[in-house]
């Protein structure tokens, strides 16, 4: 349930797409990029600038990635249903970010 809804919400979004995780899980990309990815039900690993990390930490809205701590990755631990809104805020940051950085990189490549 958790992982149809979120996957639902994700895929209406331009350019958002599904693939397997190579560890395992999904993953959700916006164009080539990695949103973020799922373990099951339980667990979503996002990417994150260590700036936007190390806020996210300290608001107590994430915790550091279960493996890779010191890095820009975050682990959102999923206790049931009624995380999804907060997890959809997670990766939308996440969409947010990306696209607007690859806005700008086609704006300076000539593109737009």
């Amino acid at each position: 349930m958790i992982l149809e809804s979120l996957r639902q919400e994700l895929l209406s979004w331009d350019g958002v797409s599904e693939h397997k995780h190579r560890f395992g899980g999904v993953e959700f990309r916006y164009k080539n990029k990695e949103l973020g990815h799922l373990h099951g039900e339980k667990l979503a690993d996002l990417p994150f600038p260590k700036s936007i990390r190390d806020e996210l930490i300290e608001a107590g809205l994430v915790e550091p990635h279960h493996v890779f701590p010191n890095s820009g990755w975050v682990s959102f631990w999923i206790k049931g249903e009624q995380d999804i809104p907060q997890l959809s805020k997670l990766f939308r940051m996440q969409y947010d970010r990306i696209a607007k950085k690859s806005m700008e990189s086609n704006w300076e490549d000539g593109k737009e």
